[in-house]
């Protein structure tokens, strides 16, 4: 369904009615459907809430408009429209850094933080080169297997994630694919993320090229002192398509100690 906010419309994917509710923010190239085997995995009995990026999957696409805050204020809408009452809010990379920001916001309802191979709140710094080859990543089917096989994954995908994570790839507006390597990864969010009171967690992968565990050691948990990481075996940067089950476990395991249902 299509939830009018923010003067555009956000795609969601709302799934269930029961307790606990988490929701799923996705990576820079994926949209709602990167945490199906994610949902798959997780009790029925869990009520899950999987939005698209605006610029990405079905969602509007405007001119502008592509900042972190942008992002969190869309995130946001569909947790006020929907009345979700407790939350657990669960951002995988780009959605990650999403997720910190909208976590420091101290929403009403928020009961916890799942960082899923979470970009850093400080700003992403990387060679020219390497960045340069991010801005054209996702310009032709051959890019973004490239990226594929030499950056996102330790695993080797299933023939039918492989093509999804391509159509999403490519599907993605020009303007949502260059303003998070241009501008939303250059964001600097440590402030406001050394405000964020809910009991979090990260879920890392032992062969992540994009946000290793070591990155993630020194340039978030230093920040969020109060989270604690897991890291998932022999996985890379999409964990929510290598690993779902795994995930799933975690953030099953995360919810469960929050005690939702009784709240």
């Amino acid at each position: 369904m299509k939830i009018a906010l923010n003067g555009i419309h956000i795609e969601v994917n709302d799934q269930g009615s029961g307790t606990p509710v988490i929701v799923f923010l996705h990576y820079w190239g994926g949209s709602s459907r990167t945490w199906n085997d994610v949902i798959a995995a997780l009790p029925n009995s869990y009520r899950t809430v999987a939005l698209d990026h605006r610029g990405w999957g079905n969602s509007d696409a405007p001119a502008n408009g592509y900042a972190l805050a942008d992002f969190a204020d869309d995130a946001q809408g569909v947790i006020e429209s929907l009345n979700l009452g407790k939350f657990v809010l669960v951002g995988h990379s780009m959605g990650g850094k999403i997720a910190q920001l909208l976590a420091a916001r101290r929403p009403e309802g928020l009961a916890g933080l799942v960082m899923v191979a979470p970009s850093p709140p400080v700003p992403l710094v990387l060679p020219a080169e390497v960045r340069a080859q991010m801005e054209v990543a996702y310009e032709s089917r051959a890019s973004v297997e490239m990226s594929i096989d030499h950056m996102l994954t330790a695993k080797t995908l299933s023939p039918e994630h492989r093509e999804q994570v391509i159509e999403d790839s490519l599907r993605g507006a020009p303007q949502a694919k260059a303003a998070w390597p241009l501008h939303a990864s250059h964001e600097d969010i440590t402030r406001e993320v050394a405000t964020i009171n809910a009991p979090a967690i990260v879920i890392a992968g032992e062969l992540d090229r994009v946000d290793s565990v070591e990155t993630l050691q020194t340039k978030l948990l230093p920040h969020i002192p109060h989270a604690r990481m897991h890291v998932v075996p022999g996985t890379g940067h999409l964990s929510p398509l290598e690993s779902p089950v795994e995930v799933a476990r975690l953030v099953e395991n995360f919810v469960e100690s929050l005690e939702l249902t009784t709240l």
